[in-house]
């Protein structure tokens, strides 16, 4: 040890003040970041350099990239994540991970006076036509393991934006195939996961980890780190095979917005059939922009059905973009990969007609309103998850998120130079989630939550997920504020850790 972190531990044993908890941070993972370095190397322990400062500053929201972790760990195996996990753990540091870092959560894929873990070395894919069966790591966007994949004939349930990584299985995960296939979490056969004191083990459906396996199918890393992804295929057909009819329709701006929004409410309450999908984006911020309404129309099939996309038709746009195309064709429409802008999200759950969707819409534009010298935009993204969508999960053992029907993202974009989420627009922000959670019952995405939303209460299996937490975190390692229901079976807990789902 130091004679320099001796000097800091010793000053944080004689005082309780806010500026030692923050010096006790620091000494903790400094103390990790030396460990790591002696047993891990330079090349895979960074503290500093133009690697560090990519991966530190290269995160989707700026928010997350002003934090300065003590160091940055690049596992190459799984092996090396044991040994870090092992290091934080005996240290008692403070630590995040950051897979494909496309996350809108402040503080939940980067962190200060801790240790950062990135995948950034482990993006393998891999096909193995016997078994049919795909392998990803952790460090992998959807993009590129859907072009790998592509040349087989088979696609992964992955995101619908190709910059997402795999911490969306996580969550849950909707991609385009959802509403045919199911959520992306329920294409999970099984995982490898290093629990919090370093320990490695594979959870499958049916092995003695199985309740481990169902939580980790939207309970996002509270309770490990996953590296390594067995899942099941798509299949979806090579670049020859134009299997779906999709595209985008861009819809004339102003007064149009109500119309955008009807339509989506008509597609969620009355489509019935698992090969139509749809997700739209509403600018509630830049009225006018010539793209402020976007609708993203999928089919696999030789058209577009009028009975069902007919609503979305009738629009006036501006452009419109709807061919057949194959399912690699589709990943890349939304690519999602610009930064350098605060990002936040927002979850809600509708279910309801017209003037429900419309409701929820308005208040968005109120808000954004309000405090429009702090936004670039800030959007209503409508995700439709279909009775066909939780069909297809439960008999493959369903997933801990339970029932739901219809998913809302608030969505504010910042302004460049905007650092941080003023505590008034923060409060706002807060009292429009509260308007806008307008079904009780239903659960929350938590990929597309603020980190005030308890959303795990929203759960049906809300107190299995606070049974296998404590089973598999017995010492309380793994804190989030918006966790801390699901530690209250304790009569005390650590604030050590804020770690939250892995990127997104």
């Amino acid at each position: 040890m130091s004679p320099v972190f001796n000097t800091l531990a010793l000053s944080c044993i004689l005082c309780f003040s806010t500026v030692c908890l923050v010096l006790t941070d620091l000494a903790a993972a400094t103390y990790a970041c030396t460990n790591l370095t002696a047993t891990l190397g330079t090349k895979n322990v960074l503290e500093s350099g133009a690697q560090y400062s990519i991966t530190a500053n290269g995160t989707w929201s700026l928010f997350n990239s002003l934090d300065q972790p003590t160091c940055i760990v690049y596992p190459a195996s799984t092996a090396h994540v044991q040994t870090a996990m092992t290091a934080i753990y005996e240290t008692g540091s403070k630590y995040a991970v950051i897979a494909g870092g496309h996350s809108g959560m402040v503080g939940y894929n980067s962190i200060t006076n801790g240790v950062l873990i990135s995948f950034e070395m482990m993006q393998n894919v891999s096909y193995d036509a016997s078994l049919d069966l795909v392998t990803v790591q952790p460090g992998v966007h959807w993009g590129n393991a859907i072009n790998y994949l592509q040349s087989f004939g088979v696609a992964v349930l992955g995101g619908r934006a190709a910059d997402v990584g795999t911490g969306l299985l996580l969550g849950g995960g909707i991609s385009f195939l959802a509403p045919e296939y199911g959520w992306s979490a329920d294409s999970l056969k099984e995982a490898d996961v290093v629990l919090v004191d370093g320990s490695l083990i594979t959870a499958t459906a049916t092995n003695q980890y199985h309740d481990l396996f169902r939580a980790l199918k939207g309970g996002v890393n509270r309770f490990g780190i996953v590296t390594r992804y067995v899942l099941y295929p798509v299949h979806t057909g090579t670049a020859a095979d134009k299997n779906w009819y999709s595209g985008l329709i861009v819809v004339v701006p102003g007064s149009l917005s109500a119309a955008v929004s009807n339509a989506s409410a008509a597609f969620v309450r009355e489509n019935i059939d698992p090969k139509a999908s749809m997700m739209v984006i509403m600018n509630t911020l830049n009225l006018t922009a010539p793209d402020a309404n976007i609708a993203y129309l999928f089919y696999h099939g030789a058209s577009l059905p009028e009975s069902i996309f007919g609503a979305f038709f009738s629009l006036p746009s501006t452009f419109r973009s709807l061919s057949p195309l194959s399912y690699a064709d589709i990943a890349a429409i939304v690519d999602g990969s610009a930064r350098g802008n605060g990002q936040q999200f927002g979850a809600a759950a509708f279910l309801g007609d017209e003037a429900t969707f419309l409701e929820g819409y308005n208040h968005l534009v109120n808000f954004t309103t309000h405090y429009e010298s702090q936004f670039a935009a800030s959007f209503m993204v409508i995700s439709p998850v279909p009775r066909s969508q939780w069909t297809v999960g439960k008999a493959r053992g369903g997933n801990a998120i339970g029932d739901h029907e219809c998913g809302h993202d608030f969505y504010p974009l910042y302004a460049a130079g905007v650092l941080a989420v003023l505590d008034d627009v923060s409060a706002g922000f807060d009292l429009l989630l509260s308007q806008v959670q307008t079904n009780s019952g239903l659960p929350l995405f938590i990929n597309e939550c603020d980190v005030s939303q308890n959303v795990f209460s929203t759960y049906p299996g809300y107190s299995t997920l606070k049974r296998t937490y404590a089973k598999y975190d017995p010492t309380r390692f793994v804190f989030l504020p918006s966790f801390v229901p699901l530690l209250t079976l304790y009569s005390s807990f650590s604030v050590r850790n804020t770690v939250g789902p892995v990127g997104l």
